[in-house]
């Protein structure tokens, strides 16, 4: 099958969603489908190139940050893959159209579907759904909401990356949704030995926005001064030198490392080297970097919403702690931290239950919607 992808942000731009992206395109390409990305530059980055056997082409867009896309930046990506797209598509005349984020490029598929009758499928990662960021998104959906309703009901298939996903947006589409969770390849690595640090280790990976709540950290584990334990940051956004600050401020510089935006393997190495995965997020559809720590046998301490739902059995490979209650999130630590061997008992969870995120099993439910999208 020939197979178009369009999306905004693609590694090393963005976050789990490209690189979520990234692990379906290069299954797919493993399978003899031939995938090509279409997706947005950035300043240093090569136009045109193969990566793990599929074709990646990036156009120019008003894209800034690596770590975070403005609307503006939405827009010219969809306006200039127009064009770039109706170019492609006579060359390569794909089979299908697969699109990642219904904004914006869902309104992307759906324009080229238009004009070319090319069928599309949609995954809906969360912020591109009403309500699934309010932060971010609220302003942007009073004004093209309207529209996208078109994008999902013209759409051949549609997915989400997990069921918090699917229900939010059953509540604002009418359409057939299933989901088809986010995957890892752990095929490669190395088979993760459990064994708890010496000095516990805790871990966030991800945007220092708003969203992903990275100043709460500092104040959950300034509680635990009294345990030994270590902490790493990885990512790079608009509250970094807050959480600096933060650090700072309460005296812990010598617990914590920020390393600053790190490749998808600098994630896996550094999760290698740690023993909880901790996430205060305030929305989420389903953060790969919760995959990524089930596959290395991290246990998880998150907020009970959106994707960690089917992330985190609660008891059992981590805690699910309600939304903004920093208290009970260094109860959590605490209890972890203090007991070594329910934590190794929590790690060897995690890592049972990364074999249901198997790229392989992803992949196969993906071949199965294009199927039904291209025989449609």
């Amino acid at each position: 099958m020939r197979i178009l992808t369009v999306i905004h942000e693609f590694p090393p731009i963005g976050g789990g969603g490209g690189r979520a992206a990234y692990d379906i395109c290069s299954e797919l390409a493993v399978r003899g489908h031939d995938v090509t990305v279409l997706t947005a530059r950035m300043d240093g980055l090569p136009r045109d190139e193969t990566l793990d056997g599929f074709r990646v082409i990036r156009i120019s867009s008003l894209r800034r940050e690596a770590f975070v896309a403005s609307f503006q930046a939405m827009l010219a990506f969809d306006f200039v893959g127009l064009f770039a797209g109706l170019r492609l598509i006579a060359r390569a005349r794909p089979d299908l159209i697969h699109a990642h984020f219904a904004v914006p490029a869902g309104a992307l598929a759906f324009a080229l579907s238009a004009l070319t009758g090319i069928p599309y499928i949609l995954t809906a990662h969360l912020g591109d759904v009403p309500g699934g960021v309010p932060q971010k998104t609220a302003y942007w959906f009073r004004w093209i909401k309207p529209f996208t309703k078109w994008i999902w009901k013209r759409a051949a298939q549609t997915a989400a990356v997990s069921e918090f996903t699917r229900q939010l947006a059953l509540q604002h589409y009418d359409a057939d949704i299933r989901v088809i969770h986010n995957g890892a390849d752990s095929t490669h690595l190395p088979q993760e030995e459990i064994v708890v640090r010496e000095t516990p280790r805790v871990i966030f990976a991800g945007r220092f926005v708003s969203q992903k709540n990275p100043l709460a950290i500092v104040r959950i584990l300034s509680a635990l001064k009294d345990l030994s334990w270590t902490c790493a940051l990885l990512g790079d956004g608009e509250l970094l030198d807050d959480v600096r600050a933060e650090i700072e401020k309460r005296g812990m510089s010598e617990r914590f490392q920020l390393r600053g935006w790190v490749t998808p393997d600098d994630v896996l190495d550094e999760f290698s080297q740690s023993d909880i995965l901790l996430m205060p997020s305030l929305s989420e559809g389903l953060p790969i970097v919760g995959v990524d720590a089930l596959v290395k046998g991290l246990a998880i301490v998150a907020s009970r919403i959106g994707g960690f739902l089917d992330l985190v059995d609660d008891g059992q490979n981590g805690h699910l702690i309600d939304l903004k209650d920093e208290a009970a999130f260094s109860a959590a630590l605490r209890e972890l931290l203090s007991n070594r061997e329910r934590l190794t008992r929590f790690r060897k969870a995690s890592l049972e239950k990364s074999k249901n995120f198997d790229i392989a099993k992803i992949a196969d439910e993906y071949e199965e919607l294009m199927r039904r999208a291209v025989g449609r």
